[in-house]
């Protein structure tokens, strides 16, 4: 007989659990989950454990969904079930009890960031009454690119007469005004809130004129990762070379940039920097329905 029921705060425990038995199996190589990591991703997603269903068999569990809630919607960060589970409802179930709860409390928007790889996360997704919205595509960029044979001039030297390259942080953006209101979509990993959440982990450099940021780019040196690609002015994909240049001078000549939305930076100014495309996931979306 199987059971189902949403979880509690006090169930990080056995949501770590269901995670390593369900969703570890589809993705050896990741590291197994354990509370530390889980509780990061309350504090960078807004995993709320209110969110989160296991499904189970006696007393193993035999399916887990994560989700994480904000104001614009909920995200099904993670769904699995066990291997030995499969194809008897489970996952749709899951899905469904979510819904309906999202359908009374909200907020009613539920997306998934699908890799294009899952064919069978994307036909229960499918199957499940969501659309496909758009593709996100995850850019990598190696040591040789082009842009690191551009002249490159040293942080706080002149641009040009008017415009110097400086160090910025999220506080600098959010003074001045550059994040908070209307933002390019974004995949739910580098939206305002993770970047908010993350800010102490998170380095920038920008192109400044005198009275106003013109570009600038959001990374995590330990791990290469570029978080927030902006040109802020007409032309602005020179100013992206020239950061670009910067950063490979600071060490990260291998950087990934991970889920690209095609409205946040066009594939055309990310293959002019030296990106080339990677993984590709398939961004669906429904809305809450009751029962």
């Amino acid at each position: 007989m199987s059971a189902y029921r949403f979880c509690r705060t006090d169930d990080i425990g056995l949501l770590v659990d269901a995670l390593n038995r369900c969703w570890a199996p589809y993705f050896p190589e990741e590291p197994p989950t354990d509370a530390a990591a889980f509780k990061r991703s309350i504090r960078d997603l807004q995993v709320w454990c209110s969110s989160c269903m296991v499904a189970f068999a006696g007393a193993d569990p035999i399916g887990v969904l994560i989700g994480a809630k904000r104001p614009s919607g909920t995200l099904i960060h993670r769904i699995a079930v066990h291997p030995d589970h499969v194809r008897q409802g489970h996952g749709g179930h899951l899905l469904t009890s979510l819904s309906s709860k999202l359908a009374i409390l909200g907020p009613p928007r539920i997306v998934a960031e699908v890799p294009e790889t899952c064919a069978a996360a994307l036909g229960l997704f499918a199957a499940s009454g969501y659309v496909e919205e758009a593709v996100l595509t995850d850019y990598v960029l190696e040591g040789d690119a082009e842009f690191a044979r551009q002249e490159r001039a040293p942080l706080g030297k002149a641009h040009d007469a008017n415009r110097m390259v400086i160090p910025v942080t999220i506080d600098d953006l959010v003074a001045n005004g550059l994040l908070g209101g209307p933002q390019p979509q974004v995949c739910w990993e580098r939206s305002v809130d993770t970047l908010t959440a993350r800010k102490a982990e998170i380095d920038g450099v920008a192109i400044a004129a005198d009275e106003r940021i013109e570009a600038y780019i959001l990374y995590i040196k330990d791990t290469a990762e570029l978080l927030a690609v902006q040109a802020l002015v007409e032309g602005g994909d020179s100013h992206l070379t020239r950061l670009m240049s910067e950063l490979r001078s600071r060490g990260l000549k291998a950087v990934q940039f991970a889920k690209v939305h095609p409205s946040e930076v066009s594939s055309p100014v990310l293959q002019a920097l030296g990106f080339r495309s990677a993984a590709r996931y398939r961004l669906c979306a429904t809305m809450a329905r009751a029962g």
